[in-house]
Formats: structure tokens, C-alpha cells, sequence
């Protein structure tokens, strides 16, 4: 590394960590890696092998790949896509199907049957208005032109074709997808976040000097960038909300989707508002060269910790919507008092500095009522007591839904919600480490 600052020229490991940022530091991390996605590759594996066992049961023994093909395209995120989408799917796959045999029968794999391969399953797609299913159309094509042989008839094609998309939907049905409670969980924890350190920078700023409009500029970009953040999050709430719809998994289990989704409307009003507060510390901040004097710094720390307060506040309302999602009563509670407690406080800093006799100089500038009023909007975004209201109700509409409380027995044999084996496994885990939590208080007693 020293080397490499002397001479300018970047090591290996740099280069590596510049063009793939994310690649595994060590090889214990690959583990932890593949752990998550080791339910899907089984599931699409398994579609595939059965499409192909099936195939060959149905047509006699032929060696074809087009069942185990069209069952890879065919399955998908959420049962509820399949069935939404399985029409068009399966068509779209057909027509990229029948454009390969055709292609295959005359000529064989060639750069030119490759080229009129794409060019016509692109065309048919678009006759047919296939959508956002069109790009499965060459896919398809293409994929069969590769595999093709000869040997096999256009009929045989077909039938593999659609026992291999009953085979995808039927795993999508029999073995659905694990529901992404837990992305969702954490893109609505990255929308606060980038609330709260927007916020956190700017406190910081204020308490180490006088601001200058350049860092405020920064603040607003930031606040502006994490957007981005907020459609992450919704498109993920949106797939939560999708994964529930005809999953066995959803059954005997709470909707967190409502919960998700109203506290991230509250983040995002946060946001607005936040992005508005730097406007207008931009508008009133006064000229770089304006004198700055004890007061001024005096006041500057007490805006920051207001700032500060705000942040916290911000983060413990996520702390707080994620105990309501996981159900978590106590933690619920204890998350609503202290966050609580942290916005009392906040506006009570807040009304001191509105009850200060605003000074004509320029230092008093954070005591402007347009900067106060701002700070106000932000902490306003935060209702807690209408949160706890909120989450009442949402109990309410729980306990009211059909199957959402299920006998003991047949409750432990559904699949966990977002992990890869049955609810009873989850429970017996819990029983053996409060036996074993148990087990260590008696010993140390």
C-alpha cells in the first residue's frame, strides 16, 4: 500500500475493489453469501429435473431440453405473478418455441437463423402484445435453436413446452418463494437512515463553525439523492405485498405490508420536509462575510442539537415500526415511549429557541420564524400518537382476517414465511435456546 502511494500506480486489490466494489474481502464471507440463495437454486433445479423426468415419461424417451427450459422461464418471483402472468408467459414462450423449431427444421443453428430468430420472435411479440414478456419470446428461441435436434418433432417441442411451464407454475403453487419481509425491512430502514444522517451532517456542521452556502447545497443534494432510496423501498413493499397473494406462506401470519407502507409515507413526507428546511436555511443563511460573534455560536450548538434530537427521532420511529412489524409488543411499546420521550424533548428545545428575543444582528439568523416553522414541519411528520392509533387499528384488521389464527399442528407445518424450512423448526430453535438461556441463569445463580 505504501508503494503504491509513493509511485501513484494502484495495487491489484484496488483495481479488484474498483471494478467489483462488492467482492468477498476473505473466503469466510462466501458462505454467508450463498446461504441466502441456496433455497432457490434447489427450487429452480428441482423445476428443471422434474419438467425433464416428466417430458421424457410423456413422450416416450426423448432427449429433449425444451421441458426444463420453458420450467426455468415459467417460474418466477411470486405465485400470484405466475397465475397473473402465466398466459402470457407460456405464450410468449411458445411463440419464441415454434419460431426456433421452424428455424431448426430448415436450417439448423447459423448465424443468419440466429439473426431471424430474434428479429422475428421480437416481431410476433409485438404483434401479440406480449409486454413485459416479450424478451422471454427470443430468449426462448434462442435457447431451443441451441439445443435443437432434428431428430425431435415440432409436436414433441410443444408438449415438453407446455408440461414444462404446468411444472413451473406448479412449484410456484406447491413450493412458493420465501416473501421478502426482511428486504423490505431493510430498504425502509435505509430510507431513515438517509433521513437521519442528512440531518446528523447538517448538526454537525452547524456545531463545528460558521456554514457557508456550498455545504448547505450538499445537504439538499443529499436529501434529493435519497429519493432513490424511497423507490427502492416502495418497489420492494410492492413485491412483499405481491409474494402474499395465493402463497401458503402468508397464511396464520400477520400483513406487515400496511405497516411498511404507512410508515414509509411518513419517511417520505420527513424528506420533503427536511429538504424544505435546508431550503430555507439556504434563503436566510446571510453572507459569508458577515460577523460572527459568542452568540452566534452559541445559538449555531443549540440548532445542532435540535438537529441531533430530530435524527434520533427519526430513527427510533424506525425502530419503532419494525416492533410493530415483527409483532413485538413489548419492544413496540418501549420503542413508542422513547421515542416519545426524544420528541418531547426536541420541541422543547425548539420552544426555548422561539421564545429567544431575536436580535437584529446577523447571528440570530437560525432564530428566524421561517427556520423555526420548518424544524416544526419535520417533528409535525413524526406523529407518534397518531402512529399508536395507526397500529391499533392495523391489529384490529388482523385479527379479523380469515385463517389468521391457525390449529398448533397445521401452523407448524407451513412453510416459514421467508425462510426455507417449515414454521416448527423456527419454534423448536426458539424452545432450545430459552432452555438453554435457562439452563446458563440457573448455573449462574
Amino acid at each position: 500500500m505504501a508503494r503504491a502511494k509513493r509511485t501513484g500506480v494502484p495495487t491489484w486489490d484496488q483495481l479488484a475493489t474498483w471494478a467489483w466494489p462488492s467482492r468477498p474481502s476473505r473466503w469466510g464471507e462466501v458462505p454467508a453469501r450463498l446461504r441466502p440463495t441456496l433455497a432457490t437454486v434447489l427450487r429452480l433445479t428441482a423445476a428443471a429435473v422434474v419438467a425433464y423426468l416428466l417430458s421424457q415419461a410423456v413422450t416416450g424417451g426423448t432427449r429433449d431440453l425444451t421441458g426444463p427450459l420453458t420450467a426455468l422461464l415459467v417460474v418466477q418471483a411470486s405465485a400470484y405473478s405466475t397465475i397473473k402472468m402465466g398466459t402470457v408467459r407460456v405464450g410468449a414462450v411458445l411463440c419464441g418455441i415454434l419460431v426456433a423449431t421452424l428455424l431448426s427444421t430448415w436450417s439448423g443453428l447459423t448465424w443468419w437463423s440466429l439473426a431471424a430468430a430474434i428479429a422475428a420472435s421480437l416481431l410476433l411479440a409485438k404483434v401479440l402484445r406480449l409486454g413485459d414478456q416479450a424478451l422471454e419470446t427470443p430468449i426462448s428461441a434462442m435457447l431451443i435453436l441451441g439445443v435443437s435436434n432434428h431428430d425431435i418433432a415440432s409436436e414433441t417441442r410443444i408438449v415438453n413446452t407446455l408440461v414444462g411451464a404446468a411444472v413451473g407454475v406448479a412449484f410456484n403453487l406447491l413450493y412458493p418463494p420465501a416473501m421478502p419481509i426482511a428486504a423490505a425491512r431493510q430498504a425502509l430502514l435505509r430510507v431513515s437512515e438517509a433521513a437521519a444522517s442528512a440531518l446528523g451532517a447538517a448538526a454537525g456542521a452547524l456545531a463545528s463553525g460558521p456554514v457557508s452556502r456550498r455545504e448547505v447545497g450538499e445537504w439538499i443534494d443529499r436529501v434529493r439523492s435519497a429519493n432513490r432510496e424511497v423507490a427502492r423501498a416502495t418497489e420492494a413493499i410492492g413485491r412483499l405485498d405481491d409474494s402474499r397473494r395465493f402463497n401458503p406462506r402468508a397464511l396464520g401470519t400477520p400483513d406487515v405490508g400496511p405497516v411498511l407502507s404507512s410508515a414509509l409515507d411518513t419517511f417520505e413526507h420527513c424528506l420533503l420536509a427536511i429538504r424544505a428546511l435546508f431550503a430555507v436555511l439556504l434563503a436566510e443563511l446571510p453572507p459569508r462575510d458577515a460577523p460572527d460573534d459568542p452568540y452566534g455560536d452559541e445559538l449555531r450548538q443549540a440548532f445542532g442539537v435540535v438537529l441531533t434530537d430530530t435524527a434520533d427521532c427519526v430513527r427510533a420511529f424506525a425502530g419503532l415500526v419494525l416492533a410493530e412489524a415483527d409483532g413485538r409488543e413489548e419492544d413496540t411499546e418501549q420503542a413508542l415511549a422513547q421515542s416519545l420521550d426524544i420528541l418531547r424533548e426536541t420541541q422543547a428545545i425548539l420552544t426555548e429557541l422561539i421564545l429567544v428575543r431575536t436580535r437584529e444582528d446577523a447571528s440570530s439568523w437560525l432564530l428566524r420564524g421561517s427556520i423555526l416553522a420548518a424544524v416544526e414541519q419535520v417533528l409535525a411528520r413524526l406523529d407518534l400518537e397518531d402512529r399508536a392509533r395507526v397500529h391499533e387499528q392495523w391489529k384490529e384488521q388482523q385479527r379479523r382476517r380469515r385463517l389468521a389464527q391457525l390449529p398448533r399442528i397445521v401452523d407448524d407445518v407451513l412453510l416459514h414465511p421467508d425462510r426455507p424450512y417449515p414454521r416448527g423448526v423456527e419454534r423448536g430453535r426458539a424452545r432450545r435456546s430459552d432452555r438453554r438461556a435457562g439452563r446458563r441463569a440457573r448455573g449462574r445463580a
